[in-house]
């Protein structure tokens, strides 16, 4: 017995007889203000309870000898499929030129409509009495073998094609100046399929991969080749002054899409003004790992990105008509950690809700209270004026 009294007087809730209480018109508005509140914010803390929430760190990116996949859709309206190509190259001197592996080209109008979607080239030539390596003409019985016009690697290579011609020349670091003066070129009517598709644009979309170091990817005219340690691009071919390199980047990542990833260049537009010139975009890319509430991890990377434009000439090589990427990695790598609210931190802050409220709403009654009696004792001794 004594042990049940000693319990009674630990009780931090002591009973008040009913017939003390004071009912108001002010306490059950603000009762009923308070529990809509309360399960207002009750539902808002569930939501996040079964939501995951992401966490972010910070750490030092210590991966090697990883590579780097560059994802992109880019649209030329003035400039033809035929004349543009696609280079990448890095600091550590490894180059990819005039890239067309995993490239999709589609010819456009000048209205966006799709005219052809073909994955890269001129088109297949045309063999009608074609000139031969040795000089003469295809023979009925005789396998075609066209000459290289002096750009063979050895004595067995043959370019049966002017892309073939063109690839020829680049490797040895020659500018095709007159493609009517070489036998395929003028077989398969480049000049002739250049100037058919002048006014038309180009959509280019595909992806690259390059070694994790620093490096720069572009989309100009011509083929590039080097020339006293210099990249250069062919524009002789094409007989044309201007080049207008106004372009839409519908897409530019760096390696697999993750959720809430905001790729800065994606939706830009850029209209050149000038009759030539250079778009540079130069781009800090940082390695971002995301792994989801079920373990996955999903490697892929952020960039921020800053702009130049500058007036090119042609015939300068070191400022060529085109769109230039130029990127570099973060040493710091991004973490992503898709978690879940453990069960006794809802518990927690659904007390506190519960708590406060009640607390806050004891607090304002009281005053209205309080308040309330105060004014009627005044009235009712008449010192309220």
């Amino acid at each position: 017995m004594q042990v049940i009294n000693r319990l009674r007087q630990l009780d931090a809730f002591p009973k008040i007889n009913e017939d003390f209480y004071s009912r108001t018109l002010s306490g059950g508005v603000i009762t009923l203000v308070s529990s809509i509140v309360m399960v207002l914010l009750f539902f808002s803390e569930f939501s996040l309870f079964l939501n995951p929430v992401t966490e972010s760190e910070l750490i030092v990116d210590t991966s090697r000898g990883e590579t780097l996949q560059i994802n992109f859709d880019v649209t030329f309206p003035a400039l033809a499929c035929s004349i543009l190509s696609l280079d990448a190259m890095d600091i550590s001197g490894e180059q990819h030129l005039d890239v067309k592996h995993n490239i999709i080209k589609k010819r456009i109008d000048q209205h966006g409509n799709i005219i052809e979607t073909r994955v890269d080239g001129i088109g297949s030539p045309k063999i009608e009495n074609p000139l031969q390596r040795h000089g003469g003409r295809l023979e009925h019985n005789e396998t075609y073998c066209g000459s290289c016009f002096g750009a063979e690697s050895s004595d067995d290579d043959c370019c049966n094609s002017c892309e073939e011609v063109r690839e020829a020349y680049r490797k040895k670091g020659w500018a095709l100046t007159n493609p009517d003066l070489i036998d395929q070129c003028k077989r398969e009517g480049f000049l002739q399929k250049i100037k058919e598709e002048e006014g038309e644009g180009c959509n280019l979309y595909g992806s690259l991969e390059v070694n994790k170091v620093a490096g720069n990817f572009h989309f100009a005219p011509g083929k590039s080749f080097q020339h006293s340690n210099m990249h250069v691009h062919d524009l002789l071919a094409f007989q044309k002054e201007t080049f207008n390199v106004s372009h839409k980047i519908h897409k530019l990542s760096f390696g697999a899409h993750f959720p809430g990833v905001v790729n800065p260049l994606d939706g830009v537009e850029q209209g050149q003004q000038t009759s030539t010139g250079m778009y540079q975009y130069f781009l800090k890319v940082v390695p971002t790992v995301y792994t989801d509430i079920r373990g996955h991890k999903i490697l892929s990377n952020q960039f921020s990105v800053t702009e130049h434009f500058k007036a090119a000439e042609i015939g300068l090589t070191r400022s060529l008509p085109g769109v230039f990427f130029f990127y570099d990695l973060s040493p710091i790598k991004v973490q992503f950690t898709e978690q879940r609210t453990p069960f006794l931190h809802f518990l927690t802050n659904v007390c506190a809700i519960v708590g406060g409220v009640f607390t806050v709403s004891g607090i304002i009654d009281s005053f209205v209270y309080h308040g309330h009696r105060a004014i009627k004792k005044k009235i009712e001794i008449g010192k309220l004026s």
